[in-house]
C-alpha cells in the first residue's frame, strides 16, 4: 500500500512563491492498494492535479472519502474530472449530518447550486454513488478495509483507518486534542473529564500501531491557547499522539495557510529538536505535496 499527498494547506489555498516548496493545495491524499484499489481522502484543491493525473488510466474507480464538510476539504470536488467522463464511478463516503439528516450526497449538492457552480450533477456523465458512514463503521472497498472514528471538530469529523494485507494508515483531517472546558474547582470537571479520556481512548485505539499516522498539526504550542476551539492541533500534540499509540512515522500536515516554506521549517526544526531525546524509532515528517510514501 502506498499514499501521496497532493494537497496539505489548512483552511484557504495559499499559492504562491513562498510555499511553492511544501504546496499550496488544501487536503487531498491518494491511497493505493496492493491490487490498485484508489481511496481519496478529502477534495480540497488538490485534488484537481491528481484528476488530472488519473486521466492516463480511463475508466476511473474512486473512492471518496470525505473527513468533514469544512470547504477546504471539499471544493475541489467540482474540479474532478472523472465526474465528467462516461465509463467512469465516483463513490463518495463521509458522515450525515447530525443537524440536517441530510447524507453525504448534501456535499455535493450544496456546492452544484447553479448559483455557484455552472455544472449540476444531472450533466456528469460518470456513475456517482454515495455512501453515508456511521460512527465506528467498517467498509470493504476492494482489498482495503477503511474504518471511520469520530474526532474533535466544529462539525462532525471522520478520521479514516486504511488497512491492506498488514499495512495501515490512519488520517485525521482536522482534530484538536481533547481537553477539559471546566476549571478544576468546577463541580462538573470529573464528570467532563471522564467523558473526554473516554473519547481520548477510543481515538488512541483507533489509530493503534499504524504505519503512518497522518495528522492536522496547524499551529505551534505557542500559537495554540489563541486558537483553542477552534479545531485543529498543533505540532507537539501531534508528536505525543503518535508516540502515545505507538505509530511508526507521523507525517504534520493541514499547514497554516500564512506559514511560508522556510518559517515552517524553522518551527518543525524548533519541535524536532525540543523532541529528540524522546522519539525513538518514531519518524516525524512535513508533508508536502508530491510526497509518495510506500508502506
Amino acid at each position: 500500500m502506498k499514499f501521496k499527498f497532493w494537497g496539505v494547506r489548512g483552511s484557504i489555498p495559499a499559492p504562491g512563491p513562498h510555499t511553492a516548496r511544501y504546496g499550496g493545495n488544501t487536503t487531498c491524499i491518494e491511497v493505493r492498494s496492493d491490487n490498485g484499489t484508489l481511496i481519496i481522502l478529502d477534495g480540497g484543491t488538490g485534488i484537481f492535479a491528481l484528476a488530472q493525473s488519473l486521466l492516463r488510466e480511463l475508466p476511473v474507480s474512486a473512492n471518496i472519502f470525505i473527513t468533514h464538510s469544512h470547504w477546504d476539504h471539499i471544493h475541489g470536488l467540482p474540479f474532478f474530472i472523472p465526474l465528467f467522463i462516461p465509463g467512469n464511478t465516483v463513490r463518495l463516503h463521509g458522515a450525515m449530518d447530525p443537524v440536517t439528516g441530510s447524507g453525504v450526497e448534501q456535499v455535493m449538492a450544496v456546492q452544484l447550486q447553479y448559483s455557484y457552480f455552472p455544472v449540476r450533477e444531472a450533466e456528469m456523465k460518470a456513475a456517482i454513488e454515495y455512501k453515508s458512514l456511521a460512527i465506528g463503521q467498517s467498509l470493504e472497498v476492494g482489498d482495503v478495509t477503511v474504518t471511520s472514528t469520530l474526532l474533535n471538530h466544529p462539525v462532525i469529523d471522520f478520521g479514516y483507518r486504511i488497512e491492506c494485507n498488514g499495512k495501515s494508515l490512519f488520517f485525521t483531517g482536522d482534530h484538536e486534542p481533547y481537553y477539559n472546558i471546566y476549571d478544576r474547582e468546577d463541580a462538573d470537571y470529573a464528570e467532563y473529564q471522564a467523558l473526554i479520556e473516554e473519547k481520548q481512548s477510543s481515538v488512541d485505539q483507533a489509530m493503534r500501531g499504524v504505519d503512518a499516522l497522518i495528522v492536522d498539526s496547524s499551529y505551534t504550542r505557542e500559537e495554540y491557547p489563541a486558537k483553542k476551539g477552534w479545531g485543529h492541533g498543533y505540532f507537539d500534540a501531534s508528536i505525543e499522539m503518535a508516540l502515545r499509540v505507538g505509530a511508526k512515522r507521523l507525517y504534520c500536515t493541514h499547514h497554516e495557510p500564512t506559514r511560508g516554506d522556510e518559517e515552517l521549517e524553522a518551527v518543525f526544526a524548533t519541535v524536532m529538536e525540543r523532541h529528540a531525546s524522546r522519539l525513538g524509532e518514531l519518524q516525524v515528517h512535513l508533508a508536502r505535496e508530491g510526497l509518495e510514501v510506500d508502506l
